[in-house]
């Protein structure tokens, strides 16, 4: 990976370009972007939904639904920006003008919206962690009974959460606010490598612990018999969300593109970095539990109920905590730090505002949407309009209704609407050559819409 440092000529042409910024270089946008997809979702989700369904098994499948789901909308969603230059909104408004196809990008934007009001409150949960790492007030449980009895405490603690969520988009707002290369990319060149060397340290550290090999070889020898239609459809959707498609992250990204950029290898090491992030976790995760002969399908409260419980019987528990979480809120930091951006730059390139103005006014905004989620679990519990917390509304609508169906239509935009043709074309510019433009525009047009449509359905019904 070269470093090139250009800037967008045609971006200097426009009133805007001070306010909406451009990559320096091709580094800080692989690791911008591979931030923005490296999240909760990897490092949280990624290990429990491993952990439900089957292991090695599951991990195979999930490889595969990368490569024919996430992959293609990825280069699709980069293609988009750097062929306009403009938010989600802008960028189907340009391409496809008084055509409905602009819903695609108003519903890109409200993903993001949405999805940051309540990921910063989960971001703030990590820092909170953090400092009870610290102190050693999480570190302390026999049990995960116990550790999960603390967590609900904590969570259930209205001035301590709203705290931390304001902390957590405080973080966000001021790394943005400083722009597109002076706060998200060097912001993103310092957290990255920071976070591959804990996830490393962490790995190496689990990877000693007596009884290890077990939870290695749950992990990584597929059980073939554990595939099944379930299991695929998860895989699925995990493939999809993990890569932070459908919210207009990727669109908004890739507009800050140099045309010289090579999309492909981009999109490529982008995938990658994120996969292995995922992989590496569960292998931080699986032979930790193994070794103390925990529960791998433990579900969602995996991270904040075991693993303070493996942290407890470890030597230097408090140490191993203490970085562990500092590894989570990394990761969910670089990916606030892109769903803040998504609303900014429509913002800046639809309404005309300053970076300034976008970024103080709607990360207002997104806090006091946030602030019913994080109340969700302890004032606000017993308030449940269908059955659900207004956390599992917000995140309802956004997950299994806004993404998916925008990632399925995005897909269907490039693959029949403005055509693979014009795709390869801006891909192809200063003479790159797309060497699996046929096997792209297959997938992009038949399979990818195809099963993303399937988890839509499936989350739905």
């Amino acid at each position: 990976m070269g470093v090139i440092h250009v800037i967008l000529s045609r971006d200097m042409e426009t009133p805007n370009n001070n306010q909406r910024g451009f990559w320096t270089s091709r580094l800080g946008f692989i690791l911008a972007a591979s931030g923005s997809a490296i999240g909760l979702g990897n490092v949280w989700k990624f290990p429990y939904i491993t952990g439900q369904n089957g292991g090695g098994a599951f991990v195979l499948v999930y490889l595969v639904c990368i490569l024919i789901v996430g992959l293609p909308i990825m280069l699709a969603e980069f293609t988009l920006g750097r062929r306009t230059n403009l938010n989600p909104v802008g960028a189907f408004r340009e391409l496809s003008p008084k055509t409905p196809w602009v819903v695609i990008g108003f519903m890109g934007v409200l993903a993001g919206f949405l999805i940051l009001s309540f990921y910063a409150v989960v971001g703030g949960w990590t820092l909170a962690y953090i400092v009870k790492s610290f102190s050693s007030a999480a570190v302390h449980f026999k049990s995960p009974q116990e550790a999960g009895e603390f967590f609900g405490q904590f969570i259930a603690e209205p001035e301590e959460v709203t705290f931390y969520h304001a902390v957590f988009l405080v973080m966000c707002v001021g790394i943005v606010i400083k722009g597109v290369h002076g706060g998200i990319e060097k912001a993103c060149d310092i957290l990255m490598p920071t976070l591959a060397a804990i996830l490393l340290l962490l790995m190496v550290r689990s990877l000693t612990l007596e009884g290890a090999m077990e939870g290695v070889v749950f992990y990584l020898k597929p059980d073939f018999s554990k595939i099944t239609p379930h299991v695929v459809l998860v895989a699925l959707g995990q493939a999809f969300f993990s890569l932070s498609l459908g919210m207009g992250a990727m669109l908004t990204y890739g507009s800050y593109l140099p045309p010289e950029e090579n999309l492909t290898s981009a999109t490529v090491y982008v995938v990658i970095f994120d996969t292995l992030v995922a992989l590496l976790m569960g292998m931080v995760i699986f032979p930790a539990v193994f070794a103390m002969g925990l529960e791998p399908a433990e579900g969602p409260s995996l991270v904040f109920s075991v693993l303070p419980t493996v942290f407890s019987s470890m030597p230097f528990g408090a140490v191993a905590s203490f970085i562990f979480f500092v590894l989570l809120a990394i990761a969910a930091l670089t990916s606030g730090i892109s769903l803040l951006e998504v609303v900014v730059a429509y913002f800046i390139d639809q309404r005309g505002w300053t970076r300034k103005k976008a970024v103080l006014v709607m990360g207002g905004v997104i806090f006091l949407l946030g602030v019913p989620s994080g109340l969700s679990f302890g004032v606000l519990a017993d308030f449940k309009p269908g059955g659900m917390t207004f956390f599992d509304h917000v995140d309802n609508l956004a997950s299994n209704y806004l993404l998916p169906a925008g990632g399925m239509l995005t897909a269907i935009y490039v693959g029949f609407v403005w055509g693979p043709e014009a795709a390869q074309a801006e891909i192809e510019r200063h003479e790159t050559t797309f060497h699996w433009a046929r096997a792209w525009a297959f997938l992009i047009r038949y399979v990818t819409p195809v099963a993303v449509l399937f988890v839509f359905l499936a989350r739905i019904f």
